[in-house]
């Protein structure tokens, strides 16, 4: 069988049942040549199976018969806010959990990182003039640090703190195909709170530190390692694709990052709403840390329990219409 004739001849065929398993309603003659063209394409990908097995074509060919059977039998396809509640309870939950590992090992490094350089300034408080000066440091310890959270209004706050932390893990996300960029943005974040956390360590006021930073810290910096670690973990599909081909294993990876990243968004507005009203209210340094405990709580929960549930049915994070892929060994 001469493949491209074939192909050329019935190329009308399959570009009108694409079109006719896109349509939201089918009249009943659209409905009468929806199921007809069916069967005739159903033969046509028996014919290259069988004759001329080409796997390119024959994906084709599957996929549009999956669209049009679904379009047939009136199985629900996933548009709109349909789509909308499916990245909410399956694809972004699954992404962050297949992903945990990575996300674990770049948390693990930062914090231990941060927890070496709190450690040291404060056992070394000489050392912290080579660090900042020495004004600085005062302005920091004394008015600087408190007043960060307090000197504009909420509302304003906590946009400019979203826009902020959402573009930092939108770095960590996109960056991570080079690797060293998710690197690099994690870094300097580590080494700003470390130096922070150090100053304040060494001066003595450690419940002011964590008492302003732990209620909207703990989902912040999960955010953060997250999308460190889903960055990174991209990057690593590009190194190590498996037995996927290079580009295929680093697309599908990209695309289950922006995912991420639009999940994320919603994580760090919770954060940022955290951190301009419940940061610098007048509630005790219990009552703030333990809301923020809490919200990191329902976030980890919610990533375990959805994420878990999600990748037993077989669910990736990948977009869903990722157009067609060829069939690997």
């Amino acid at each position: 069988m001469d493949l491209d004739a074939f192909i050329a001849r019935h190329t009308p065929e399959w570009d009108r049942l694409d079109v006719l398993a896109g349509m939201r309603r089918c009249s009943a003659a659209e409905a009468d040549e929806l199921v007809a063209l069916y069967r005739q394409v159903a033969t046509h990908l028996a014919l290259v199976q069988s004759r001329a097995p080409d796997p390119a074509l024959a994906a084709r060919l599957s996929r549009l018969l999956s669209r049009a059977r679904a379009a047939a039998v009136g199985a629900p396809r996933v548009r709109g806010w349909s789509a909308v509640a499916r990245g909410v309870r399956v694809d972004f939950p699954v992404a962050l959990y297949r992903t945990w590992r990575w996300s674990v090992g770049a948390a693990l490094g930062s914090i231990g990182v941060t927890a070496a350089m709190w450690w040291w300034l404060r056992a070394h408080p000489d050392r912290i003039g080579r660090v900042l000066p020495d004004d600085e440091v005062r302005q920091l310890v004394q008015r600087d640090f408190a007043d960060y959270y307090r000197e504009h209004p909420a509302r304003s706050f906590a946009a400019q703190v979203w826009t902020n932390n959402a573009l930092v893990a939108a770095l960590c996300l996109f960056l991570g195909v080079s690797v060293l960029g998710t690197l690099v943005v994690l870094w300097q974040n580590t080494v700003n709170l470390g130096v922070v956390g150090g100053v304040m360590i060494a001066a003595g006021k450690p419940d002011v530190f964590f008492g302003l930073i732990l209620p909207h810290g703990m989902v912040e910096l999960s955010a953060v390692f997250v999308a460190a670690g889903v960055g990174l973990r991209t990057g690593w599909a590009w190194i190590a694709p498996g037995e996927l081909p290079r580009a295929q294993a680093l697309a599908e990876a990209g695309r289950v990052s922006a995912v991420v990243a639009v999940g994320l968004a919603g994580v760090l507005l919770v954060s940022g709403v955290i951190e301009a009203f419940v940061t610098p209210s007048g509630l005790p340094t219990w009552g703030r840390i333990a809301i923020g405990a809490l919200a990191e709580a329902v976030f980890l929960g919610y990533v375990i329990v959805l994420g878990r549930r999600a990748e037993r049915t077989g669910a990736t994070g990948d977009v869903a219409d990722a157009g067609d892929v060829l069939p690997v060994g």
